[in-house]
């Protein structure tokens, strides 16, 4: 039977937190104790520390913890026997004499709260810690109380408006990539919470970020290419193959900027009634090799980045020149020829050859967009500026092309199951007097438009999905596994996905489409060029000898890291395209814009279109006002860092029906807020997949 001890108190260790009660009864291996909470908890005699009658358990605590305190921790080292001790006995020899109940309990608190002079042998029981131990973790404290002034002092001066220099070099690391145990990121943290600013808000107002476009080039390469962009002295190697020449002339449409022209077209037999259409893909393919230095280059690339004034490039420029289709000289290519009877423009045959290829021209969009019209391949009218013929080929030979395309569009259409419409124009960014190296943000930046399906471009883009399509079903025939993109409907929301399997792709109307056209700039279509010259050269057997064979799990690493890659690419193009969009209304003095309504988003807000530029923001005082109605908008402030701009509607102009659905406007608008952390954008798949704008 228990038995009642109602003046006994006891001081107790309950998991690691001493506490001090009153005891109500106790049995034979434990006690029941009433706190001063009156809360009554069980405690097991192993855990019982210390019993007294005197004081009142609160007094004791209060008491013991001032006098714990003033404990001198080196004395009370110093006087510790060698060997394991308990804390009474240590008190007797601190203090001297018999050591009262207060000053036992203020010497365990001392000693549980100095792990660094002191070991826990047990409950209640210690040992001295050695000596070279105990400098170690003196060291440790004072260099942990350094850095807390450190801390301290950083976030004092970031509240003053200041950035100290260790802050301002982890800038992007302590924004985006943080380690939050690091001191600089601790001290933005605590100014920020003092000020109560946002970090990014804090480190603008402190003078971090003195260029919002170094701000913004700064943080990708942080997060794309921590280790820069230059390339290791690499070579590119040899084509040894044994290549015939092709009895052709070919030519190929580009920007006067772009260098790594991968694409070529040529055309025999007209007039005769049946044509060969010559699709001719610079062949990297056939020097570089899976798994060596180049390889290692381009797949940790995996794409050419595109932006306004500047790109990095998948390969190094000594390398693109060794292979890119450049004029004046044949050219090692992988070429697709396709049969077509003249009138109908039906497909009769397809055949792929390795071979030389003789490069008549490089015409260029830019120069020619203008001259070459539905009109001039028409016959219709000449061109004033350059004669008949403002080229080195013949117009006949354009003009059938450009019927070619228009005829695959439209079958293409049927199989979509409705009209492919660019009612936009696609924009080209040009920075006035810029060189060769990274923008600075500060040059004059001139937009100009480009009509999306202009003969030029409506010719490049058909015929590479017409070879993308054809490859990519060819090598599904012989068992080939490739890169394949893929859209199983046009639903809202159903996006476009990779895989190596053939599916088709409801986007652009064809059974299957492999990216195969760019392998100067794209690491999917290097990697299906090799399958394809495995095919090309071994037939029924290739699945034996491509380098990527079926379910391989290189070919599905490849698939993932490129999405991964292609994704944060676009997305910072799409963002520098914004940045100089912003630049150019600055420049211009443009303070309101024309803009059609797109999206209704939440609070009454809209997303709108701007007539004349690509920019797409945020606008007041819309509500109501159906989708697709023209307003004009007064512009609030630029935020260069946020990439944000708003508006406010001061007149409605007219409302018209939307011509493209909300699930188009869905895709183009999902980078068109403000941004803080990250910029997300959706690929576009269509007519300028193989020309994006350099």
């Amino acid at each position: 039977m228990g038995q009642s001890l109602p003046s006994m108190h006891v001081l107790f260790d309950e998991a690691g937190k001493f506490l001090a009660g009153r005891i109500l009864s106790e049995a034979e291996a434990s006690a029941q104790v009433e706190l001063d909470s009156g809360k009554r908890v069980k405690v097991k005699s192993a855990n019982q520390l210390l019993r007294f009658e005197k004081p009142a358990p609160a007094e004791l605590m209060a008491e013991a913890q001032t006098l714990a305190a003033d404990v001198d921790l080196p004395l009370a080292w110093e006087f510790a026997p060698e060997a394991e001790f308990g804390f009474g006995e240590l008190a007797a020899d601190y203090f001297g004499g018999t050591p009262g109940v207060a000053q036992q309990a203020a010497m365990l608190l001392a000693l549980y709260e100095a792990p660094h002079y002191f070991r826990r042998a047990g409950k209640g029981r210690f040992k001295k810690a050695p000596a070279d131990i105990v400098a170690q973790a003196l060291a440790a404290i004072e260099k942990k109380k350094q850095i807390a002034a450190q801390i301290s002092a950083w976030a004092d001066e970031l509240a003053a408006g200041q950035c100290p220099a260790p802050i301002r070099e982890q800038l992007y690391k302590i924004l985006f990539k943080p380690d939050k145990n690091a001191p600089e990121y601790k001290a933005v943290v605590e100014a920020a919470r003092a000020t109560q600013l946002a970090p990014l808000a804090l480190l603008q107002k402190a003078g971090a970020i003195e260029s919002a476009y170094q701000f913004h080039w700064q943080r990708f390469l942080f997060e794309n290419f921590p280790k820069g962009t230059g390339f290791p002295a690499l070579a590119a190697p040899a084509i040894t193959d044994d290549l015939p020449l092709a009895e052709v002339q070919a030519f190929s449409i580009d920007d006067s900027s772009t260098t790594e022209i991968d694409d070529a077209l040529s055309l025999q037999g007209l007039g005769t009634g049946t044509v060969v259409l010559g699709i001719h893909i610079a062949a990297p393919g056939l020097a570089v090799r899976p798994g060596d230095a180049l390889d290692a280059v381009a797949r940790a690339r995996l794409s050419t980045v595109y932006m306004p004034g500047y790109k990095i490039t998948m390969l190094p420029d000594d390398v693109v020149d060794a292979y890119t289709l450049s004029e004046g000289h044949p050219v090692p290519a992988v070429s697709l020829y396709v049969t077509l009877h003249e009138i109908t423009l039906e497909v009769q045959a397809t055949e792929t050859r390795l071979e030389r290829v003789p490069i008549a021209a490089n015409l260029r969009h830019d120069q020619l967009d203008h001259l070459i019209t539905d009109g001039w391949l028409a016959g219709a009218e000449e061109s004033s500026e350059t004669g008949a013929n403002p080229l080195p080929i013949q117009r006949e030979q354009l003009s059938f092309l450009y019927k070619l395309a228009q005829h695959l569009k439209a079958r293409r259409e049927v199989v979509r199951g409705k009209p492919e419409t660019f009612t936009r124009p696609d924009y080209n960014f040009k920075l006035a007097g810029h060189g060769d190296g990274v923008p600075t943000g500060e040059e004059q930046v001139l937009i100009t438009t480009r009509a999306r399906g202009a003969p030029l471009d409506l010719i490049v883009s058909e015929l590479m999905i017409l070879a993308n399509s054809t490859w990519g079903q060819w090598l599904a025939h012989l068992g080939v596994p490739a890169v394949y993109r893929s859209q199983a409907s046009l639903l809202p929301g159903i996006k476009v996905r990779m895989g190596a399997k053939a599916l088709p792709h409801a986007g652009l109307g064809v059974p299957s489409y492999a990216w195969s056209t760019s392998p100067l700039r794209r690491y999917v279509d290097l990697v299906n060029q090799w399958q394809i010259i495995a095919a090309a050269r071994h037939g029924q057997t290739a699945a034996l000898a491509a380098p990527f064979k079926p379910k391989d799990a290189q070919l599905f690493a490849v698939i993932s890291a490129f999405d991964a890659a292609y994704g944060a690419y676009g997305a910072h193009q799409a963002s520098m395209e914004r940045f100089w969009t912003l630049r150019y209304l600055r420049q211009h003095g443009i303070t309101e814009l024309t803009a059609n309504l797109i999206k209704e988003q939440a609070g009454g807000a809209w997303l709108a279109r701007a007539d004349e530029l690509p920019l797409v923001f945020t606008v007041l005082g819309a509500q109501g006002l159906p989708r697709g109605t023209r307003v004009r908008a007064r512009l609030g402030q630029i935020d260069d860092i946020a990439l944000d701009v708003g508006g406010t509607v001061i007149e409605v102009l007219d409302a018209e029906a939307p011509t493209e659905s909300a699930a188009d406007d869905e895709d183009e608008t999902s980078a068109a807020g403000p941004i803080a952390i990250a910029v997300d954008v959706t690929e576009a798949e269509g007519a300028s997949a193989d020309n994006p704008t350099p």
